[in-house]
């Protein structure tokens, strides 16, 4: 898998999007819309974070990207790739992101995607939703790539093997 390194002056912007089970306010989400504003807060102070889309609400759950309204999106810049690893597979970010099952049905296709950007823009949403069509289309490119065009150091940990039963 090509590895596309950072151009001096930019910092990488990523946008994911998840289709939630339920809407916002149903008790199946209670317990993700609380882990919201605890997860964004960690997100404001965290090494390296640029910028975070967001409402006047703080969060961006309202932001309209598609024709179900439980489709969310994120979208974020960060300084650096290490940075936004830190911050995903290393904060309490990754014990959230690992109960999505709970929340968000299944991703049929790919539901991340990540650019550079010159430092100082601050992508749309327009921006975010066409460079993950790219990916989809294209597959991993300067345009828009994954997490698997990044350093190994930086992707996701691989899944932890279940504890083996013991035998007596």
């Amino acid at each position: 898998m090509p590895v596309f390194p950072q151009p001096q002056g930019h910092h990488l912007a990523q946008v994911n999007i998840a289709l939630a089970m339920d809407d916002m306010d149903s008790p199946l989400l209670k317990d993700f819309v609380g882990a919201l504003d605890g997860v964004n807060r960690l997100a404001d102070r965290a090494p390296g974070f640029v910028w975070r889309l967001q409402t006047e609400d703080g969060d961006a759950t309202g932001i309209d990207v598609g024709d179900d309204p439980r489709l969310l999106v994120n979208l974020s810049v960060w300084e650096t790739p290490a940075a936004l690893s830190h911050f995903v597979w290393q904060t309490v970010h990754k014990r959230v992101f690992a109960k999505r099952a709970k929340w968000f049905v299944a991703p049929k296709q790919v539901n991340v995607a990540m650019w550079w950007v010159p430092a100082g823009h601050l992508p749309t949403v327009a921006e975010a939703m066409e460079r993950l069509q790219t990916l989809r289309r294209d597959g991993p490119s300067e345009a828009a790539f994954g997490w698997e065009s990044l350093p190994e150091t930086l992707r996701p940990p691989a899944p932890e093997a279940p504890a083996a039963a013991g035998n007596g």
